[in-house]
């Protein structure tokens, strides 16, 4: 994704989301980092943005000052218009595949349960005692293990790292 102008997909996150989109707890827990280029994909038909993924570094802080890496997953964007195509369900089978050989931590992410349990195994199972910089429905709270990376089932903050 490291070709793709960054004006170009911010519109393409407005387009999808709103442009009130920065007030949400997924902005909060991302704060200050970049993507991970290599968990990141786009998109892109006749020259024009169609649809993205980012990834981001991020940790799960327990009392004891323990942090764990945790790679969080989205925002998973398609353009309005074509969404519903199967674009948004490549990027993530796209990403997971490289997640198995480059994730360095775990996944996690804020999404609908029915959607992301049943086509790509992400559980609220082990979120169930993390916390949020913001307000969340931890239903909606997601994880899934990746390149031997378990998951961390104690309390704990998730933020960037």
């Amino acid at each position: 994704m490291s070709d793709i102008e960054p004006q170009a997909v911010e519109d393409l996150l407005d387009a999808a989301f709103g442009t009130d989109r920065f007030g949400r707890t997924a902005y909060r827990i991302r704060v200050g980092v970049d993507a991970v280029p290599r968990l990141s994909f786009a998109v892109v038909e006749a020259r024009a943005l169609i649809g993205t993924i980012q990834c981001w570094p991020v940790a799960h802080r327990a009392a004891s000052g323990a942090a764990t890496p945790l790679v969080m997953v989205g925002p998973v964007a398609v353009r309005p218009g074509v969404q519903r195509g199967g674009h948004g369900r490549m990027l993530m089978a796209h990403m997971l595949e490289a997640a198995e050989t480059v994730a360095d931590g775990a996944l996690m992410m804020i999404g609908d349960p029915e959607y992301y349990g049943r086509f790509f195994d992400f559980t609220a199972d082990a979120t169930g005692a993390w916390d949020l910089p913001g307000p969340f429905e931890r239903r909606r709270l997601l994880a899934r293990a990746v390149n031997g990376h378990g998951l961390v089932v104690g309390a704990g903050m998730i933020g960037p790292r």
